[in-house]
């Protein structure tokens, strides 16, 4: 079989980019090495995660705020099995809807592993063995991205955990160990933590979501800690053990003493790799970088010419939603469209309740740049709409360019954030000032507000609810 475009990769990147090929008008076949479509994001990342984050939170506001609105429960309790019950339940019904878009689109579906064997030809292993052989005149890798480990913190899937296990625990954890509070971290520690677990954090930055703006980690800081976590930020693990019933994690402080840790179970939260692993790029001739990642120019080329990469396995951002914009572009670039991504404006969420999201600078990065800037911001609390639902955590930062009113960065944390944030990123990607949005109206009461106000305050301090 010969193929405009064959895509490696089922994930959001290579899903959305197949159908875009086959929109126009390209014969496409999509490569998926397990049963199911939808890569890392629908099957053990992003989709599942949401599922348990919201149950979870579910349990806790019925636990400690359900009685201040007048709802009274006896006898609550946490059942687990029900909850990833309900999770794998969402993921079939994801994963499904992928499947039917796939032959809405007549896109051929084959699964197994695939490899080069030439520039052109892609030989798929089969989970029984058998082997099948295609060729295609353009082809996408979209093949993802695996969770990191280091030698000193084994994985082995039962005490020691990565994102995949902590997604299907049939227990919650007496007390969990997360070795590293980035995104990832900071989700799954604060789903058990909100469903009873005591969690540790241990850090080796000095803040939690540390790619974010320092504001962002300090508030999200305050708000886990009132489920009683323990932080143990510019901390180095220096071992990692299960000992049978529970995990001994050794640990240097930034003092240079050495404590341990003690846990029913510990997730490793340290980042993920790009995954190219059996792909056999060097028989295609495709290089990749030293730290794995399939080395692409603007165009999401690579130095072959035809074949293209995209998402986890590239430089930048291990987003869904940039590997999906970048799918598209890759195809509308195929059939000599000019399309465009402007990387600097897609956003990054944090889906720990409440949310965090961002798009743009961060205020660090304004000022190592030079960039002369003013600052906007507008607490939660402040808002009708957030102390009607009890949700007054957190506030919208806004900056601006100082002498053009530009927005140049929005950090949010607060309920509904991560839907928020697409007000920003309209905005930005027109280049709007402060006074813009301030000039906008927005709904009374909404969350959305808050970003109104706190584009208010960075036009000349001028915010009317603060």
């Amino acid at each position: 079989m010969e193929y405009d475009v064959i895509m490696i990769g089922s994930g959001p990147g290579g899903y959305t980019g197949a159908i875009r090929c086959a929109q126009l008008g390209l014969k496409t076949a999509i490569i998926e090495k397990y049963p199911s479509l939808g890569g890392t994001c629908l099957n053990v990342g992003c989709i599942p995660s949401k599922a348990l984050l919201d149950s979870s939170e579910h349990y806790y506001n019925a636990a400690h705020t359900f009685a201040e609105h007048g709802i009274k429960l006896e006898d609550l309790k946490v059942d687990l099995p029900q909850m990833i019950a309900r999770k794998t339940n969402v993921v079939d019904q994801t994963t499904k809807g992928i499947v039917f878009l796939m032959k809405k689109n007549k896109i051929d579906e084959i699964h197994g592993v695939g490899s080069f064997v030439d520039p052109h030809t892609i030989k798929i292993t089969k989970a029984d063995g058998s082997e099948q052989t295609i060729t295609g005149k353009n082809i996408i890798i979209a093949t993802g991205s695996k969770p990191m480990s280091f030698p000193s913190m084994p994985i082995d899937k039962k005490r020691v955990i990565t994102s995949t296990e902590a997604l299907t625990l049939q227990e919650v954890p007496k007390h969990l160990i997360v070795i590293g509070a980035g995104v990832i971290g900071a989700e799954l520690g604060s789903v058990y933590a909100r469903l009873g677990a005591k969690v540790s954090f241990v850090e080796f930055a000095d803040s939690m979501i540390p790619t974010m703006d320092k504001t962002m980690g300090k508030e999200l800081q305050k708000v886990i800690k009132k489920l009683g976590a323990d932080f143990y930020f510019s901390h180095k693990v220096t071992k990692v053990e299960n000992t049978g019933d529970e995990v001994v994690v050794s640990v240097d402080t930034p003092k240079g003493e050495q404590i341990t840790l003690t846990g029913d179970y510990c997730l490793v939260s340290v980042g993920r790799r790009a995954y190219t692993d059996g792909l056999n790029l060097e028989a295609a001739g495709v290089k990749a970088d030293n730290r794995g990642r399939v080395e692409v120019d603007d165009y999401l080329r690579t130095n072959v010419p035809h074949i293209y990469a995209l998402g986890d396995v590239i430089r930048g951002a291990m987003l869904a939603h940039k590997a999906e914009e970048e799918g598209t572009f890759i195809a509308e670039t195929i059939v000599g469209q000019k399309p465009h991504i402007h990387y600097r404006l897609i956003p990054g969420v944090v889906y720990t309740w409440p949310e965090v999201a961002a798009v743009g600078y961060t205020e660090e990065e304004v000022k190592q740049e030079g960039i002369p800037y003013k600052v906007g911001s507008f607490p939660f609390k402040a808002l009708g709409r957030a102390r009607a639902s009890m949700d007054v955590d957190g506030l919208v930062k806004v900056l601006a360019h100082k002498e053009t009113d530009e927005i140049l960065g929005v950090h949010m944390i607060g309920a509904r954030a991560a839907d928020m944030i697409a007000e920003a990123v309209v905005a930005m990607e027109f280049r709007a000032s402060a006074e813009d949005v301030s000039r906008m109206s927005h709904a009374h009461p909404t969350y959305t507000e808050a970003f109104k106000e706190a584009c208010l305050a960075a036009t000349d301090n001028r915010a009317i609810n603060m």
